[in-house]
């Protein structure tokens, strides 16, 4: 379908969780979500930054219906806390797992001492999935939950092997993108298993192309001067972290959207959101490395999926 991420269709009564909604990408796809009217979990790791991405969104979108909840990627125990909380929400329509220290380090740990990168950015994501399927299994939705995973064009452009998670390659953008090339083999493995059994889950992944400060609009507290200012090499061919998040939306709104595809900015690094092909290597690994990288992200979150 046409789509325009301006005039987003209406999502009353619906609810959406965002992780890192404190800031960047986070942020603004949880103020794009609440302008379309949809009630808003914004996760994240800060009370005080909770607060002040909810004043923002409701300075934006007066009347705006949000909610926090804590989570901090780096600590399994945290996700599980959150995990009890989502589920007591009366209804959570889709979940937009955008969150993850974006510090490259390859000595970096997390609480559980699971290297930073895979740690926060793709087993404490693989958990907090784990605990939402436990409701969505045996239950009754008037729509499939969608689980939106952010990934980064570097998966695409670098082949990261993925036969060994526990061996951190030697730098850290190099951590990062192995981290999310397992979550892109995650989320595509995840579409295959529960159309197998036929559950009301869509798994989708997506990019952000890039998103720069120096493109991206104010917001007290979220992009001004009291919010330390990142400068970017690639700013003139970038756009904004608010246009950065298009693609995340896209993905838990457009009603044609579909489990196992794969959206992005139009000319990979900005742009309108598109459906794009997803990278061979991910979307459709051997058999046997598909089943290791699922087997051993839950063996490291300490959780069982119901898939």
């Amino acid at each position: 379908m046409n789509w325009n991420p301006n005039l987003l269709p209406d999502q009353t009564g619906r609810v959406f969780a965002v992780t890192g909604a404190t800031g960047g990408i986070g942020y603004f796809a949880a103020e794009q979500l609440a302008s379309a009217g949809a009630e808003v979990v914004l996760v994240a790791r800060s009370t005080a930054k909770l607060e002040t991405a909810s004043a923002a969104i409701r300075a934006r979108v007066p009347g705006a219906a949000t909610r926090p909840v804590l989570l901090d990627l780096t600590s399994l125990a945290s996700v599980a806390a959150a995990v009890a909380e989502l589920r007591m929400l009366p209804r959570l329509d889709g979940i937009f797992l955008n969150g993850g220290p974006m510090h490259f380090s390859t000595r970096a740990r997390t609480q559980d001492d699971l290297p930073l990168m895979l740690g926060a950015h793709t087993v404490a994501n693989v958990a907090l999935v784990a605990g939402l399927l436990s409701d969505v299994e045996g239950g009754e939705r008037d729509r499939p939950l969608r689980v939106v995973h952010a990934s980064t064009g570097f998966v695409e452009r670098f082949s990261m092997d993925v036969s060994d998670l526990d061996r951190t390659p030697r730098t850290g953008i190099g951590a990062y993108t192995k981290a999310k090339t397992a979550t892109e083999v995650f989320a595509f493995e995840l579409d295959r298993r529960v159309r197998r059994e036929g559950l009301p889950v869509e798994s989708i992944i997506t990019r952000p192309g890039i998103g720069v400060d120096a493109k991206t609009p104010r917001r007290p507290g979220i992009r001004d001067e009291t919010v330390p200012y990142r400068r970017n090499p690639f700013t003139p061919w970038a756009q904004g972290k608010d246009a950065a998040a298009w693609s995340g939306v896209r993905a838990l709104l457009d009603p044609e959207a579909k489990g196992g595809e794969y959206y992005a900015p139009a000319d990979g690094t900005r742009g309108d959101p598109v459906r794009i092909e997803p990278s061979p290597h991910t979307a459709g690994p051997s058999r046997g490395l598909a089943e290791y990288v699922w087997g051993r992200l839950i063996e490291l979150g300490g959780v069982s999926v119901p898939v």
